[in-house]
């Protein structure tokens, strides 16, 4: 009977596993656009940018040794290096990193996040990248990086906005303060 009920109850573990690997997709590649074409504005209250998330990963703008730095950012940290473990390493995983999370409350729709940058090198040039997302309903997170080279050269971002995009029209957007 124990045995029975363990086995029962081990069968079932495995399931909810593969059931919950299953319902996550994976993050579409992220395409650097050359060159951000303009496109019209249509806000549709069905798509909505509801929160965003920057962290710059500079070990050069980390303080020295503070009396009360914070955990949590600290591990932040850790975590954003992991796994590097030489200078090469590190250098490719430096850089900001964004995170958007969006909704559609409509139909199921086919979206591209996009995100319109300027770097501190680049002055008032205008970077994008792309990601694409086919039948997307419901709740979404997009993470964008801009790490190794692409920072190395150009400088963090000095302001941005993000724009999602359904047939050709922005149907949702948010951007930085300082974006113009």
């Amino acid at each position: 009977m124990a045995l029975t009920f363990r086995l029962t109850l081990g069968l079932a573990g495995i399931a909810a596993v593969l059931l919950m690997s299953g319902c996550a997709a994976p993050e579409p590649p992220q395409i650097k656009l050359e060159k951000a074409n303009v496109l019209p504005l249509s806000i549709n209250p069905d798509f909505v940018l509801r929160k965003k998330t920057q962290f710059l990963n500079d070990p050069a703008t980390f303080p020295k040794a503070l009396a009360n730095q914070s955990e949590a950012i600290d591990f932040e940290r850790r975590y954003y290096m992991w796994p590097a473990t030489t200078k090469l390493d590190r250098q490719a995983l430096t850089g900001n990193y964004l995170d958007f999370y969006w909704w559609n409350h409509g139909q199921p729709a086919d979206v591209t996040v996009r995100l319109e940058y300027r770097q501190a090198n680049l002055g008032n040039f205008v970077m994008a990248r792309e990601k694409s997302y086919t039948g997307v309903k419901g709740s979404t997170k997009t993470q964008f990086t801009i790490v190794g080279d692409d920072y190395l050269e150009n400088g963090p971002i000095t302001n941005w906005r993000c724009l999602l995009i359904v047939d050709g029209k922005i149907v949702g957007l948010t951007q930085s303060y300082l974006w113009r």
